[in-house]
């Protein structure tokens, strides 16, 4: 493998900037934005919510789709651009519809196909790394791709958030699409790839079928989520009914029933999707790593979701969208900050100690909300949370590939990659409609319960780190 030079560093990575760019226009500001405008005020959380889940499952069945897909391609251009070509050019597609509709569900099918188009590209994207950078280099080639994933959240701020408070929806795409058409054209003329001589041997029908597992594992944990969520809820509401009132009993079950529900998806749907896809009795540590990681995701990415509507009903902000731009450059700056030194402290001192500070911190950082009456309080919540998050995610992919049989990594890494996912679609299918029925009793009320769900998880995400065996340095993977 070639030697690469500094700008084949650059070329290998610079769509990782295009992808960044989307998702931090397109799901923290225009597209809560955009279904504001399409549907009853009091709705816009559920509208929303929805929107984005059903997003994240198309999202886990086409991005490890493209990638198998990718790694078998024959095609003369090579294996990684011929997708990320085709990706690019329906994401502007997408995007131009998305500026052109009229109507929720105009936009929510033309998001369900960004969602088919970007993950055309994410999935082979992926692959170059691997693909084209020596493994003496692939420290620098992962730095540059780091730095391309973090500098769109300054960039946004600065750009797309003032012109989105500006009501230049159309600009916000424009910006988005002109990242995607340049990262696209930098990297097809700058990567050199050679064809595949022969397509693999390995079928693609049975990794497919472990990826539609982990989808009906998400299925019956939500399943299991609604009927243990109502149970314990409306017990809850009838032993609250005799002290409090009727009105007063119900808000209290919907609320313990929205948590069971929130946890119950995770974990059942987690045991569910490794037990289809793996092997859940053999390596449980493993499972309980993925509970782990799926309890703080869905809590940050969630708390992500919803901050420009609580910004703008609780704060009152005009400038909402620019409010949220400046709070997730807050946010992604301490993430890199903690991130930096995360790594070390996890070998020096443990992943688990790590781990368990990480969901303390964020759970602290959350509940810091509750008393945030100025966009001063809510920063430094979110730069609290931003370190933390910047602690995990150092030390929890360390932890899983400790944790991993070493002749399957790839195999059950990509599985808690797609739970990964599962962790939006819980996060966001449930938390909007919550926010939706409690702010209806009370404005504001509804932010302060999800958020106060989403604390209550990443605290849990430090609990469930007890049934996790930390291996010892030079120790084989734990097993049952």
């Amino acid at each position: 493998m070639t030697r690469l030079r500094w700008y084949d560093h650059i070329a290998i990575n610079i769509y990782w900037f295009a992808q960044s760019m989307d998702s931090a226009t397109m799901t923290p500001i225009v597209l809560p934005l955009l279904v504001m405008g399409f549907v009853p005020a009091e709705l816009k959380n559920t509208f929303y919510g929805i929107l984005r889940a059903a997003g994240l499952i198309v999202a886990i069945i086409v991005q490890p789709a493209a990638g198998l897909l990718s790694d078998r391609s024959t095609l003369r251009w090579g294996r990684r651009r011929p997708f990320i070509i085709i990706g690019t050019v329906l994401c502007i597609a997408c995007m131009t519809l998305i500026g052109l509709a009229n109507s929720y569900l105009m936009l929510l099918a033309v998001v369900l196909l960004l969602q088919v188009a970007t993950n055309i590209s994410h999935g082979a994207l992926q692959g170059l790394i691997p693909d084209r950078v020596p493994e003496d280099q692939r420290g620098v080639a992962s730095g540059v791709k780091s730095v391309f994933d973090l500098l769109p959240i300054i960039v946004v701020a600065f750009t797309v958030a003032k012109l989105a408070d500006a009501g230049q929806i159309w600009a916000c795409l424009l910006i988005v699409m002109a990242s995607r058409l340049l990262g696209m054209l930098i990297t097809v003329l700058g990567v050199k790839e050679e064809p595949l001589a022969e397509k693999p041997e390995e079928p693609v029908g049975p990794m497919m079928w472990r990826i539609l597992g982990m989808l009906l594992g998400i299925v019956i944990g939500a399943v299991a989520a609604g009927v243990a969520g109502g149970a314990i809820g409306g017990l809850g509401g009838l032993v609250a009914w005799p002290l409090v009132g009727k009105e007063v009993a119900m808000l209290i079950g919907v609320g313990i029933g929205g948590l069971v529900a929130i946890v119950v998806a995770i974990v059942v749907g987690v045991w569910a999707s490794v037990s289809i896809s793996a092997d859940a009795r053999r390596y449980p540590s493993f499972t309980w790593w993925v509970v782990n990681r799926l309890l703080f995701l869905a809590g940050v990415g969630s708390l992500q979701s919803f901050a420009l509507y609580f910004l703008q009903d609780v704060l009152r902000l005009e400038n909402a969208a620019g409010a949220t731009g400046k709070l997730m450059m807050f946010v992604g700056l301490f993430t890199v900050v903690t991130a930096l030194p995360g790594g070390y402290l996890s070998d020096k001192f443990g992943r688990k100690r790590l781990l368990v500070l990480s969901g303390i911190v964020a759970g602290l950082g959350t509940g810091l909300l509750f008393v945030s009456t100025n966009m001063t309080l809510v920063t430094i919540s979110g730069c609290i949370i931003g370190a933390a998050v910047g602690i995990f995610m150092a030390t929890n992919w360390a932890l899983g590939t400790d944790l991993v049989p070493p002749e399957e990594a790839g195999r059950y890494l990509g599985i808690s990659n797609l739970a990964s996912a599962g962790a939006g679609v819980v996060g966001a299918g449930l938390g909007g409609p919550l926010a939706d029925y409690f702010n209806r009793y009370s404005q504001g009320l509804g932010y302060m319960v999800i958020f106060g769900i989403f604390a209550i998880c990443l605290l849990l995400s430090s609990v469930v780190l007890v049934k996790v065996a930390e291996p010892h340095s030079g120790e084989a993977t734990q097993r049952a």
